[in-house]
């Protein structure tokens, strides 16, 4: 079942209910991400789906794709990262709970017993971003343009003439 995405929701109901949100989400929405973008245009697909595992433990299967509006630290040229997140998150009620998780979960804690399903897609697309940005295709050292000038010179058309002169 798919439905809107409310502001907040009951973990435990959720996952009783094994709902379903899915749709998109506009990059501007999120305040904290914004200030990491180089522009808020754009949207982000989401879905967030509330279950159980074999093991009987509660998650929320999150899948997210995303073209994130970055500027390269090295051209200062504005690029759009894709990214793409498949994250099973293990619903612990407290640190102790995290013990207990099965391999594969990583632990989101909820000790009010709801959360925001847009918070947490923010958060893991703050994870996802690069420490550094970078341009993909764009050469990973850098090089002083003044040594750039000397490799790329051309042999001078008179040096022919100098070893003319020798003889």
């Amino acid at each position: 079942m798919s439905a809107a995405l409310p502001a907040r929701v009951d973990v435990a109901r959720q996952v009783q209910a094994r709902r379903k949100f899915e749709g998109t989400l506009p990059l501007a929405s999120f305040s904290r991400l914004r200030g990491s973008l180089a522009s808020t245009e754009g949207d982000v697909r989401y879905e967030a789906e509330f279950g159980r595992d074999d093991m009987g433990s509660p998650f929320l299967a999150l899948h997210v794709e995303a073209g994130l509006p970055l500027v390269c630290q090295r051209t200062l040229d504005a690029f759009v990262l894709p990214v793409t997140i498949d994250q099973r998150l293990g619903l612990i009620a407290d640190e102790a709970g995290e013990a207990g998780l099965p391999p594969g979960h990583e632990p989101l804690l909820v000790p009010d017993g709801d959360i925001s399903i847009a918070d947490v897609i923010e958060d893991e697309l703050i994870l996802a971003l690069p420490v550094v940005p970078l341009k993909p295709g764009e050469p990973l050292e850098w090089k002083d343009p003044a040594d750039r000038e000397s490799e790329e010179k051309p042999p001078s058309p008179f040096a022919v003439l100098g070893e003319l002169r020798k003889h």
